[in-house]
């Protein structure tokens, strides 16, 4: 296993997430103690040290599990333990403390090695910003309770750079693969995190998986790189940036753990070859091309005269195409309109398309979206 030091401490460059441990009956508020169990004790016996967990994974189980298995196999002492304030409860000044001794006492522990500011878009910082989360974090920071401060990032890219400008962060945490390097902060914010010389963490490398299951042609450009999984070809490119402190993956079976682990204790920093860096640029193509419309969810066509999420519709269509995922963009979409608005009640006053910078015939798109996926 190879290792990134932050202020003289080794973090593994592989890190366990746990939102995605095995589950009983489909259940994901029951986790398989027993499996998860075993793939944990498989990760931190192959040189991983890093544990990322938080307040609402698994039905909010996630953090009273892994509480349980540290004290359980006597392993507090011998990894770093991260998690993350559900910085949406936050209501009043008095919520961060009250939230973060809960969360200790599911971990059962009295310190936390890394702690983030989960899921934040700017309202939400904002919000936790006026009541008052610098002077929190601070405090808790000299108190000895937590040893690193972070955030975890969704939104877009300006987004991103108000925040991590506004408090010397220890590191911070965004989403990136191969495919997503526009996607919210992207390679633009990793660039900015490095020159501010604020380490990243990597969620998402695999994009939920999907691309472990990638498209047929997209299997056909990996052909040259076996025997490296589609796995493990995606997990190379955020483990290759030299400013990335570790690369979170939910892994939920032992292949899982086997492949990941190997990777990352390889693939060197800078290490991508020519080769590796045109797969990665022709299967974005590939993907980009089974788009059925060029929609970057910039939301200038926001907000919709009657409250259509156009981003939202267009994102459902799109990742039926994309990842051959019909049935679950369509259950997405149906609960999408339980409570948000139907683009039948589109009353085409072109606003939006004066505002697109993709110059897309959203008001048809809107058609054929709705037809596809009700």
């Amino acid at each position: 296993m190879k290792y990134f030091e932050i202020q003289g401490t080794k973090v593994s460059r592989l890190g366990f997430g746990c939102m995605r441990f095995p589950v009983i009956d489909e259940d994901n508020s029951k986790i398989d103690k027993k499996e998860s169990s075993k793939l944990l004790l498989e990760a931190i016996d192959k040189g991983v040290n890093y544990i990322d967990t938080a307040y609402p994974y698994h039905e909010e189980t996630s953090e009273k599990f892994v509480g349980e298995f540290l004290k359980e196999n006597n392993l507090r002492d011998k990894i770093h333990l991260a998690t993350k304030l559900p910085c949406w409860l936050v209501e009043k000044e008095e919520d961060f403390e009250k939230l973060l001794n809960k969360q200790l006492e599911n971990l059962q522990t009295d310190h936390f090695d890394f702690y983030l500011l989960h899921s934040l878009d700017i309202k939400r910082f904002r919000k936790i910003v006026e009541l008052g989360v610098f002077d929190f974090v601070k405090k808790i920071k000299e108190s000895g309770i937590v040893k690193y401060i972070g955030f975890s990032f969704h939104d877009e890219y300006e987004a991103f750079e108000e925040m991590v400008k506004s408090y010397p962060w220890d590191f911070c945490q965004i989403q990136l693969n191969y495919l997503d390097i526009e996607y919210q902060a992207g390679m633009k914010g990793y660039d900015l995190a490095t020159k501010l010389g604020i380490p990243v963490i990597i969620m998402e490398p695999l994009k939920g998986g999907r691309l472990s299951n990638p498209p047929e042609e997209v299997l056909k450009l990996q052909e040259e790189f076996k025997p490296m999984s589609p796995s493990q070809l995606a997990i190379k490119f955020p483990l290759s940036l030299n400013n990335v402190m570790t690369v979170l993956s939910g892994m939920n079976s032992m292949k899982q753990v086997e492949e990941n682990v190997e990777m990352a204790s390889v693939v060197e920093y800078d290490s991508l070859t020519d080769r590796e860096c045109e797969f990665y640029e022709k299967a974005r193509k590939a993907y980009k091309d089974r788009e059925r419309i060029g929609c970057t969810a910039c939301e200038y066509c926001m907000p919709c005269t009657v409250d259509i999420n156009i981003p939202k519709v267009f994102g459902f269509w799109n990742k039926a195409y994309l990842y051959d995922e019909s049935e679950k963009s369509k259950k997405d979409y149906k609960k999408y309109l339980e409570d948000g608005v139907s683009p039948e009640k589109c009353i085409e006053c072109g606003k939006c398309e004066d505002q697109c910078p993709q110059n897309l015939e959203i008001i048809q798109g809107l058609k054929e979206a709705n037809q596809f996926l009700k």
